[in-house]
């Protein structure tokens, strides 16, 4: 079980992840819908993981896991982003993300990965 906080402008990707990692038996300890917001609930809410979409407004997913990263370099942070932004998920994992997903995922995807992430 984890304490994650998710990061996703889209209310939708949000509840979804929200739903499938509750049902898997982990705590949704936070959620933001932009960047800026993200890396303020990080700092407040010290996640086990947090969950980090690329593409949004204020801050992006880049810039944001950056901060993140400088806050606490050993964050695990899965980023969820399009399939066909590649090599953003390059450039995430070369500042330190932790793994990806890739929308539209399974729910088995998800899991795993946070499974993962836990080791």
């Amino acid at each position: 079980m984890a304490n994650i906080l998710i990061i996703d402008d889209s209310k939708t990707s949000r509840k979804i992840l929200r739903n499938l990692l509750e049902a898997n038996g982990h705590v949704i300890i936070g959620e933001a819908k932009d960047g800026k917001e993200g890396v303020l609930k990080f700092k407040e809410l010290k996640p086990d993981i947090t969950t980090l979409d690329i593409t949004m407004p204020v801050l992006d997913g880049l810039e944001a896991l950056k901060q993140m990263i400088e806050i606490d370099n050993k964050a695990k942070i899965v980023m969820v982003t399009a399939a066909s932004q590649k090599s953003k998920m390059v450039e995430a994992i070369k500042h330190g993300a932790t793994d990806y997903i890739t929308k539209p995922y399974e729910p088995e995807q998800v899991t795993s990965m946070i499974e993962k992430s836990l080791k």
